[in-house]
């Protein structure tokens, strides 16, 4: 009888063990899922600040030079702010928007050189490298996060769990197609 209970304390020592490896490894998935979803959500404040920012230099740059109804139709239509049910790809298309907008906004500051010695004008330019370096920021961490869930999900036996639990692959967030050239700059 001894030999059995040495049996059984050995088999119910196994099946705890993998029970508190199997616990431990898909608290560490769902942890990991929190921190992309973290990620994103630093996206999003990003792009709300981005989004106010370039409201901001429309603003200013409509008070110093009435111009580009075009821009300005554009900002008008995204006044409503960042849509909540964005997805990734939704917001990367939002992004890519913007960047046009501020690409109209950045013509008409070129065909109006006065306003670049505007001291306000120049704050808002600061401002908006600030927002372009936090965003930038918010999508590295959120790709370095993607990364890791990612790495772990298709690792065996963490792919196993993963399945198990439905934890699923994340989307890294990209560039746009546009900006991967390199940019001419001309004085």
């Amino acid at each position: 009888m001894s030999e059995f209970l040495i049996v059984l304390l050995v088999l119910v020592g196994i099946v705890l063990i993998v029970a508190m490896w199997f616990i431990g490894t898909m608290n560490g998935l769902k942890q990991l899922e929190v921190k992309v979803n973290e990620a994103e959500s630093g996206i999003d404040v990003a792009l709300e600040k981005r989004f106010d920012m370039l409201t901001k230099l429309v603003a200013t740059t409509k008070g110093y030079a009435k111009h580009e109804s075009e821009t300005l139709e554009n900002v008008t239509k995204w006044r409503a702010g960042l849509p909540k049910s964005m997805t990734m790809e939704d917001k990367q298309k939002f992004m890519g928007q913007m960047d046009a907008i501020q690409t109209g906004i950045n013509v008409q500051i070129e065909a109006y050189p006065d306003l670049k010695a505007d001291k306000l004008f120049l704050d808002l330019q600061h401002s908006i490298r600030d927002v372009e370096e936090h965003l930038q920021a918010a999508r590295r961490m959120y790709n370095s996060n993607v990364s890791t869930i990612n790495s772990r999900i298709v690792t065996f036996p963490t792919s196993v769990v993963a399945g198990m639990v439905n934890v699923m692959k994340k989307e890294f967030f990209e560039a746009d197609v546009n900006k991967r050239t390199d940019v001419e700059i001309t004085f």
